[in-house]
């Protein structure tokens, strides 16, 4: 059984263990950082983040959301936006991601939002496939570049 529930301050160490996870080029002092600045409403995003627990309450993954004004490929300025999703290597295939994102989509909808965008990196072919698995198409690659000065 899987259960989807918003994240509270007693998740901050699971919720820290699988955002490294996810994003394991930033400290662990740096997520420490932006997750303790969610929690006590001194982040502009994420706007809410969802926690996916097994049936022994055991963390498998998360969703981090917010509302953008605008996404690539999307129509309207109020846009819900998944900014990351994980879901734990034992826990994928059975649902756990299909989950969070029928919550995130329900929050986006309660808070008026007609769209739902992601993104992955491009050669994420995994994010890739499991995004198109759960209705998403893809709108578009994008490549940045950086230069010093």
């Amino acid at each position: 059984m899987i259960t989807i529930r918003p994240a509270k301050p007693s998740d901050a160490a699971a919720w820290l263990r699988l955002r490294h996870a996810l994003w394991p080029e930033g400290s662990e002092a740096e997520h420490r950082e932006e997750i303790d600045r969610f929690f006590v409403s001194d982040a502009p995003e994420p706007l809410a983040v969802l926690l996916a627990e097994n049936g022994a309450g055991g963390p498998i993954g998360f969703a981090e959301l917010s509302i953008r004004p605008h996404a690539e490929g999307c129509r309207s300025d109020r846009v819900a936006y998944l900014e990351g999703w994980f879901v734990a290597p034992e826990a994928r295939g059975l649902g756990v991601g299909r989950a969070l994102i029928v919550a995130a989509e329900e929050w986006g909808r309660a808070r008026g939002c007609r769209e739902f965008a992601s993104d992955a990196h491009a050669g994420n072919e995994v994010s890739t496939a499991a995004h198109r698995a759960l209705g998403f198409a893809e709108v578009g690659l994008v490549r940045c570049f950086r230069k010093d000065l």
